[in-house]
């Protein structure tokens, strides 16, 4: 019997239910979860696939963890274990197999249901603040190949049968990992997630039916290609390519990693392309992305460029081709290519790239660079807590600003980084002081460092912290101190990232961009993480909110005159004829001088 096309409103109602899951997996997770990283920052991500691997759901998750990934981890799933059964589920982080990188654990929980169908399939990604890595970290930045990381590699292993856990594998995990405990509640935070995602959907399709979810769900995927499609006739025709370096680090050309996209867009057929096979081969370091991170940040690139509210899935995703080829640096790695740091530096600047390449095609189109991310405000930190004697390995979310500004407005100030799309929380400093043995001396926004424009990007994040009554090791990859976030269409660069280590007698050292730093107790570390570019000129920028910038602390009222072009009195007034005089003039010579913060510049 044909299914009757759904109406307007089961399909509201269906895909809420399914949304509706998504989010009690996501709090279960953040509930239970054992580590920082998930129960505080917030770094994991829940979404359900059709049986055919098509990405339907993903309510409150990262998108570099969901747009692209989840359905090659199924479709790998199913490859290597054709005969799923209810009660499995599969333990995924191989980057070579649809995974982000192998720090993010993967649990997959396939939906049969009661006749033994395949239906559905739940996942639930948690970030490991150790997965077994060579070294205490989860970014190994100058990791070689992935034998140099270390990591203990799952595609798709089975990890429970008939509900129960195969314990081998747990054991496995709990002696190579530096902290089972942690990761053993994650693990079992993970799982739980998974499982009450396969309840809710099993109990969603005794309710409704699994051949009216089948059928919402190619409803939903042709609602959400119209969507896209639509939209995309609005955007001009026209090719542009755009490039976005990254810091040099151990690994990489002395010029940094330069990552190139051309995007065409296709209004008349509602379709874009991103071409990135003009990017150098696989580099002998942990920048390499995944396919999964690759595919998704030119998603990213382009949903952040056209605005909108199109559903992210499978359907939406129709209508954009990208375009990867083998063993690139920005393509498909093959094993033992190192991709360790696969969901932050090098994807982002792929992002970057694809937005630039936006911008070029019109105003109100794409937006400026992101700050670069992982300075040492958002490092591994490990060592042994003298409080407790038990030792500790954590990611510390600190905080990073980086915001870019948009067509649409200024910068989402605590954007962290492009790929999380500020769905990360900032640690509260108390916290971390409670749980790390370490002490927060300061933290604050620095004036002067935003990216300007008529859309204005984030300022820089200056933080200061050390241990207390021990040593630790801090391991982080950063970006921006060479290459900061520059503006779209006029719009200004941003304030670098920076980092330095205070010695016992005061004296400041410039720390490399990619390294494990020790710390002895009286020590500290510095981390300046990078503002966001600028969109549009800062001239056009309105005088009242340059005025605004000023009162509240922003921007200088130096810089209000020398970069945006507008004269503020020393009562705090816009003197408007003088105003209107100065930007005539910077119009004219196209004099407008920017800062750009930050420590000294620092190489590899």
């Amino acid at each position: 019997m044909t299914q009757q096309p759904l109406d307007g409103a089961e399909m509201a109602i269906l895909i809420n239910r399914f949304e509706g899951i998504a989010r009690k997996m996501t709090n279960t997770l953040y509930r239970t979860g054992r580590s920082g990283v998930l129960n505080r920052a917030r770094d994991f991500s829940c979404c359900i696939v059709t049986s055919d691997c098509d990405l339907l759901a993903t309510a409150d998750s990262l998108p570099i963890h969901v747009l692209v990934g989840p359905n090659l981890m199924a479709g790998a799933m199913k490859q290597f274990h054709p005969a799923l059964k209810r009660g499995d589920a599969f333990l995924h982080n191989s980057p070579y197999h649809g995974n982000s990188h192998a720090a993010d654990h993967t649990i997959l929980v396939p939906v049969i249901d009661d006749d033994g169908v395949h239906r559905f399939t739940v996942l639930t990604k948690a970030h490991q603040a150790d997965c077994g890595n060579a070294l205490p970290t989860t970014y190994m930045g100058a990791a070689v190949d992935v034998y140099a990381e270390g990591a203990l590699i799952f595609p798709a292993v089975k990890v429970q049968q008939d509900y129960k856990d195969i314990d081998d594998i747990v054991r496995m995990c709990e002696l190579r990992i530096r902290v089972p405990g942690q990761w053993k509640g994650d693990f079992l935070a993970m799982v739980g997630s998974a499982r009450i995602g396969e309840r809710e959907v099993l109990g969603l399709g005794r309710e409704v039916g699994w051949d009216k979810l089948a059928a919402f769900a190619r409803q939903w995927f042709d609602f959400s290609e119209e969507r896209m499609a639509s939209r995309i006739r609005d955007v001009p025709k026209g090719r542009a390519t755009a490039c976005s370096t990254h810091d040099p680090i151990p690994g990489t050309p002395s010029e940094g990693v330069r990552i190139f996209a051309v995007v065409e867009s296709h209004p008349e057929e509602g379709r874009i392309t991103v071409d990135l096979r003009d990017n150098i081969d696989a580099l002998p370091c942990g920048l390499n992305l995944t396919e999964a991170c690759c595919r998704t940040a030119a998603l990213i690139g382009i949903f952040n460029s056209i605005s909108g509210d199109i559903p992210r899935n499978a359907g939406s995703f129709r209508r954009i081709e990208i375009k990867l080829r083998k063993n690139s640096v920005a393509g498909i790695p093959s094993h033992p290519t190192s991709c360790s740091v696969s969901t932050t530096n090098v994807a982002d600047r792929l992002t970057h790239a694809v937005s630039l390449a936006m911008a070029q095609l019109g105003d109100g189109y794409g937006m400026a660079e992101c700050g670069g991310c992982l300075p040492p405000s958002s490092s591994v930190i490990s060592g042994v807590d003298p409080r407790t004697g038990e030792r500790f390995v954590n990611q510390l979310f600190l905080g990073s600003t980086a915001g870019p500004g948009t067509p649409f407005g200024d910068c989402w100030l605590t954007y962290l980084h492009i790929g999380n799309g500020g769905m990360c929380f900032i640690d509260s400093v108390e916290l971390d002081e409670l749980y790390q043995p370490i002490w927060v001396a300061e933290r604050r926004l620095m004036p002067d460092t935003e990216g300007a424009g008529r859309n204005r990007g984030a300022p820089s994040l200056f933080v200061e912290f050390g241990p207390v009554g021990c040593s630790v090791e801090l391991g982080y990859v950063s970006d921006g101190s060479v290459n900061a976030a520059r503006g779209a269409r006029g719009g200004g660069i941003a304030g670098a990232a920076g980092h330095r280590k205070r010695h016992l007698d005061g004296a400041l050292e410039t720390l490399s961009n990619c390294g494990q730093v020790t710390l002895a107790e009286g020590e500290t570390i510095q981390s300046i993480c990078c503002g966001g570019g600028g969109y549009g000129p800062p001239t056009e920028r309105a005088t009242s909110r340059v005025l605004h910038d000023v009162a509240e602390g922003w921007i200088s009222r130096q810089r209000a005159r020398e970069v945006y072009g507008v004269v503020i009195d020393d009562s705090m007034r816009v003197d408007e004829a003088a105003t209107q005089r100065l930007r005539a003039e910077v119009t004219a010579t196209g004099n407008v001088t920017t800062s750009n913060g930050g420590f000294e510049r620092s190489s590899s």
